[in-house]
């Protein structure tokens, strides 16, 4: 698999990107990665390392989208920057996926330019996987698209299924609607319209209804979903409250600990792994005909290997050729107008756990 790395974006680019990218390809002979970036930066870093020349390139792209541009204008500014130039590698099939830290929203925005889209696929939506009491769980979308329409969110549910089943392991995902109660009348318009979708759609046996907030962490579905606005809201408050409770958590319990302090530092390490995304690595823009991995801006050199490596998985897993085939059974031959492109401000930016 050819994997182009966008290795200006995130808050410590290059370096991490380029050592992510020598660790994922010790880890996967079968990975090729192409660096996006200015090559007077990435050249340095390049030359005092050990890797496989034949599996680690360079390609120019003279501009970096900030952290803290507006997607739209940063795009239309700088047409060859590191994220724009990655997207049109894939778009002319160069390479068969784009893995990036940077300014999120301009991610999304660079990918829904090129109308790179899966068959039946009208937004795509971007998936993140979130710890519950009954395993884990995907929630989707979670800013791709704030300015969701049902059938948006009905086409959520068939790929965040895909996704739950091939890569995660569930075998029969639970669907779920993030709703503000239980009840078939719950919700603003959208949601009870997508609602009634799900209800009448192939995914009607294994849809279990609207999900309160409180129903996410027990583990109520396998796939929530819910429009980019209120899954972005919902991803950094449950980032943030999963830091907090660490930390106050290591504080209580090690300040009553006279004996074993090695022991319980080791248990709170490994609990807070579940909720570190270095380990998972970023989160998949599903519905692109291709694969886009979308990191955290303060990935790690970790987190970038692992993003690389869970690109790969996707292609292995054929996650794309069957969310085609579920799309197609949900569509049921019904043919519909195509939606308008969607402006690139109205990618939100996610930060993927």
């Amino acid at each position: 698999m050819r994997i182009a790395l966008d290795a200006m974006g995130g808050d410590e680019a290059p370096a991490v990107t380029v050592d992510g990218a020598i660790r994922a390809l010790v880890a996967d002979p079968n990975m090729s990665v192409v660096l996006v970036g200015d090559p007077s930066r990435l050249e340095p870093l390049l030359s005092g390392a050990e890797y496989d020349a034949s599996r680690l390139t360079v390609v120019a792209a003279a501009d970096v989208v900030g952290m803290d541009e507006k997607p739209t204008e940063a795009l239309r500014q700088k047409p060859d920057s590191s994220i724009a130039v990655a997207w049109r590698l894939m778009a002319a099939r160069d390479v068969d996926a784009v893995v990036s830290a940077g300014n999120t929203g301009a991610v999304v925005a660079a990918g829904l330019r090129t109308r790179l889209f899966l068959s039946g696929v009208r937004r795509p939506g971007i998936a993140v996987t979130l710890p519950t009491m009954r395993g884990r769980s995907v929630l989707i979308d979670v800013g791709a698209n704030p300015a969701a329409r049902s059938e948006h969110l009905l086409q959520y549910a068939v790929m965040g299924v895909v996704y739950s089943r091939e890569v995660l392991g569930v075998e029969s995902p639970r669907v779920g609607l993030m709703n503000i109660g239980s009840e078939d009348s719950k919700g603003n318009e959208l949601y009870r319209e997508a609602h009634a979708l799900l209800q009448q759609s192939t995914l009607a046996d294994c849809y279990v209804g609207n999900i309160e907030g409180r129903g996410l962490y027990q583990g109520e579905a396998d796939v929530l979903v819910c429009e980019g606005f209120v899954g972005n809201v919902v991803l950094k408050v449950s980032e943030g409250m999963a830091e907090f409770l660490i930390r106050a958590l290591a504080q209580d319990v090690l300040a009553q600990l006279d004996t074993e302090r090695e022991k319980a530092m080791a248990a709170l390490k490994t609990a807070s792994r579940q909720y570190n995304y270095s380990e998972q690595g970023g989160a998949p823009l599903l519905g692109i005909d291709g694969v886009c991995m979308i990191c955290h801006g303060s990935s790690d050199s970790l987190a970038i290997a692992n993003a690389l490596r869970a690109a790969a998985t996707l292609q292995s897993r054929q996650v794309n050729a069957q969310i085609v085939d579920e799309l197609g059974r949900a569509a049921s031959g019904e043919a519909t107008e195509a939606d308008p492109p969607q402006q690139a401000h109205e990618a939100e930016e996610a930060r993927p756990s």
